[in-house]
């Protein structure tokens, strides 16, 4: 799936690549980061390649990241008018305001007119809530954000790091009351990264909620750099959560990214984020990328079609264990269906026994 093979995100009609590039690393403010230049660089080899989503937020890199895009990209309207340029809200680049950050009415009007000029645009394509603000009630937040696409503004909205239950709330009194509601779900996922299957993951495919995973690679921990013979890559300042995910259950994941990608004649990357695109109720997968090289080698994903074989392979690696309801749920069917044949699925007998001396319901 070529970046140019488009795939409409959620239940919506706006149309995005398969890979959508994140700017987070846009900026050398923080210390580290990717320089203005090769940052144009990157933005461009996406382009050329097909690829029309471009992720950032207001703090990313003390918003030097939006600056970088508006440059480049915002002020040519031709140019901007082709791509799917996203950003987001919450994040607080005032210290002291308590109303320079969060998801309340005054902040998020305000970050949304500030990251039109660092953009240079007079709308913004995809705008994200970046994470739940547990002080502003969600009904501001959806009231505040329809307001915005109302005033053309801004087109689509969605939601990043926030529970399920949360966000079935917002869309449920977005859609009662004829507001915008959520059309994406941006989540951290990945081999190593897999607890949104439980809640979320469901929760988006019943409400029709295009997912865009970041942290595809967790890292960089499924970049390849780290693999069992060269005991961790030898990076000194890879960091503490990287070196916490190097031991044996990670290792033999990565052997198994290994054989698979030589399969493919590819790489440990492409094959990580090949699984991750592969998994239900995914749009477009994030890919962020510090160099031109980095971005070359992960947009090779787009050609791995992994056979159902490997997928369950590297399923089996990483599933998750979910405690309750789930454990009750997986015999559900039995209990519920044992025997008989549901949607052209027969269900097995269930083999649940209740407990000596306990009391029916």
């Amino acid at each position: 799936m070529p970046l140019d093979q488009y795939v409409t995100l959620g239940r919506s009609g706006l149309r995005v690549s398969p890979l959508c590039l994140g700017a987070m690393t846009f900026g050398e403010d923080l210390g580290w980061g990717t320089s203005v230049e090769e940052s144009q660089q990157i933005i461009d080899r996406y382009i050329e390649l097909g690829g029309n989503f471009i992720d950032t937020a207001n703090f990313y890199t003390r918003s030097h990241s939006e600056k970088i895009l508006g440059d480049h990209i915002g002020r040519h309207a031709a140019r901007r008018d082709r791509l799917v340029l996203a950003t987001k809200f919450s994040g607080n680049l005032y210290p002291g305001d308590p109303n320079g950050g969060g998801s309340g009415r005054k902040s998020l009007i305000n970050a949304c007119e500030n990251s039109l000029r660092r953009l240079q645009t007079d709308y913004i394509d995809l705008y994200w809530l970046h994470i739940w603000d547990a002080n502003t009630p969600i009904e501001e937040t959806m009231g505040a954000l329809d307001d915005l696409v109302a005033a053309g503004k801004v087109r689509y909205i969605g939601v990043s790091d926030t529970p399920a239950w949360k966000i079935v709330e917002a869309n449920l009194i977005a859609r009662f009351r004829g507001w915008s509601s959520f059309i994406g779900l941006q989540v951290e996922y990945s081999l190593l990264e897999r607890a949104i299957e439980q809640e979320l993951v469901p929760m988006a495919s019943e409400f029709g909620l295009g997912i865009t995973p970041w942290s595809p690679l967790k890292s960089g921990v499924l970049s390849g750099k780290y693999t069992r013979a060269n005991g961790g890559g030898g990076s000194a300042d890879r960091g503490a959560m990287v070196d916490a995910f190097l031991n044996d259950t990670t290792y033999a994941l990565i052997d198994e990214l290994e054989v698979i990608a030589e399969a493919h004649q590819t790489n440990v990357a492409s094959v990580a984020l090949a699984w991750v695109h592969a998994q239900a109720g995914v749009s477009s997968v994030i890919i962020g990328a510090r160099r031109l090289s980095q971005l070359d080698d992960n947009v090779r994903a787009v050609d791995v079609d992994l056979s159902a074989d490997e997928l369950a392979r590297l399923d089996a690696l990483t599933k998750p264990r979910f405690g309750f309801p789930n454990n009750m749920l997986d015999m559900a069917p039995g209990i519920l269906n044992g025997g008989t044949t549901v949607n052209g699925v027969t269900a097995p007998t269930s083999e649940y026994v209740m407990p000596k001396g306990a009391q029916p319901y």
